[in-house]
């Protein structure tokens, strides 16, 4: 089968790697030539693990093809996914679809044989109808189809997610789309992985209402854990006791400073327009939005409250990406976090095992108050305190003797809840956590 996918971005790389992975002849098309020349060398913009090596060896397979002409990527393709960003607008948090609009336009241009045209974006419910209109317009006698196929990519483990998916989700119209795609994904039914195949609105709809009721599970856990430190429970046994519950399950019961990245926030908000512009609100979806955006704005003040006299401290925070295993800093905890701090006149040492560059970027405008330290232990020499911010793995095991040496005052402050209160007390630090702050 030959597949073209346009964006090189995170989804659209990691599905075309790991559809030549499957054997498929894929192209990547993208509009940056400077981004493409990178990728056909095997350079990729993205930190995710595996996926270097994995692009190296299906461009040697001659299996992964990177260009910027799409009118030559998609000739003889069998199937065209659209795998552009959908990023919030900022006028009212719902997804910004020009850029996928905009590709609909140009395969419509280009188009001359009959090709299944897949959404592999986040849209909203309705998109596919668009896209299916756009390219009907401009091309009325050409025989072709529209589907939906989310993504369930998670950063940090994209390859093994897309190899062993949970499920794949496919919404057609037609059995000849049906078939294609079939096809597309056949290596994975020696995996049994259920593959359901549903109506195009219905596929869209199931992304966002996985990704929001995730979200419910991080803000769920997040509140419990605020009133554990009102009345003296611990969040958790409270985590293990009810997930172990079947139908709750223990994934996503962790407290922490708030969800971020690329998917959570962007996707609840659309699923909340989508909902209020056909009246038919979701109340607890808006409260998840509002819940974990004040958690994000308000973490500082935990922080403040730790080190008490607090002008002028310098506290080093370890992790600033939103989740471990990515560079990704879109809507981090991170964000809301430094500038507050920054705000309150403090001084910060700072350390990411990948989001350093990013980083430096975004936050130049407070180089006065900011030191880039080039590891954890560099992170914590001279400072007032230590924020654990991410869980990153090298950040689960440090040593706590070096820490209490390096540090001017033994005050750790950990916001993921990675390490067991009673052994860092017995070191001698004050050690503050989410939901176990007790005696």
């Amino acid at each position: 089968m030959k597949i073209t996918i346009v964006g090189t971005g995170y989804v659209g790389l990691v599905s075309g790697t790991c559809f030549a992975e499957f054997g498929v002849n894929v192209t990547c098309v993208d509009k940056d030539k400077n981004k493409i020349d990178n990728l056909k060398k095997g350079i990729i913009p993205i930190f995710e693990p595996g996926l270097d090596e994995l692009v190296k060896k299906n461009i040697s397979s001659k299996r992964l093809f990177f260009e910027t002409n799409l009118k030559k990527s998609i000739d003889g393709s069998d199937a065209i996914f659209i795998a552009v960003g959908t990023p919030s607008r900022e006028t009212d948090g719902h997804a910004d679809l020009s850029y996928v609009y905009e590709v609909a336009e140009e395969i419509a241009e280009c188009l001359g044989h009959y090709s299944v045209i897949v959404n592999k974006s986040t849209v909203p419910i309705g998109t596919g109808k668009k896209v299916h209109e756009i390219i009907k317009n401009k091309k009325p006698r050409l025989d072709f189809d529209v589907a939906s196929n989310p993504e369930f990519l998670r950063e940090g483990s994209a390859i093994n997610d897309f190899m062993r998916p949970d499920r794949v989700v496919i919404g057609c119209e037609s059995n000849k789309a049906k078939a294609i795609l079939k096809e597309l994904y056949r290596p994975l039914y020696l995996l049994e992985t259920p593959i359901i195949f549903t109506r195009r609105e219905t596929a869209e709809l199931i992304k966002y209402a996985a990704n929001s009721f995730l979200a419910t599970k991080i803000t769920f856990i997040n509140e419990i854990s605020d009133l554990c430190e009102k009345v003296g429970a611990n969040v958790s046994d409270v985590s293990i006791g009810i997930g172990l519950d079947g139908r709750i399950g223990k994934k996503f019961l962790h407290p922490g400073p708030g969800y971020g990245g690329s998917c959570f926030p962007k996707d609840t908000l659309a699923l909340v327009k989508t909902a209020q512009d056909n009246c038919s609100p979701l109340n607890l979806v808006e409260h998840v939005v509002k819940s974990n955006k004040n958690r994000k704005k308000n973490m500082y003040k935990r922080i403040l409250n730790a080190l008490g006299d607090y002008e002028k401290k310098k506290i080093s925070i370890l992790g600033l990406t939103f989740k471990p295993n990515t560079d990704d800093m879109r809507d981090s905890p991170s964000l809301d976090l430094i500038p507050e701090l920054i705000k309150n006149n403090c001084f910060l040492k700072l350390f990411d095992p990948e989001g350093m560059k990013e980083a430096k970027t975004i936050f130049k405008k407070f180089h006065k108050k900011i030191e880039w330290c080039n590891d954890s232990y560099d992170a914590c020499n001279k400072a007032d305190a230590l924020v654990i911010l991410t869980e990153w793995n090298q950040f689960r095991a440090l040593d706590l003797k070096k820490l209490k040496k390096l540090l001017n005052q033994p005050i750790i402050i950990d916001l993921r809840n990675i390490y067991n209160p009673e052994e860092v007390k017995n070191m001698g630090f004050k050690y503050y956590s989410l939901g176990r702050n007790f005696d």
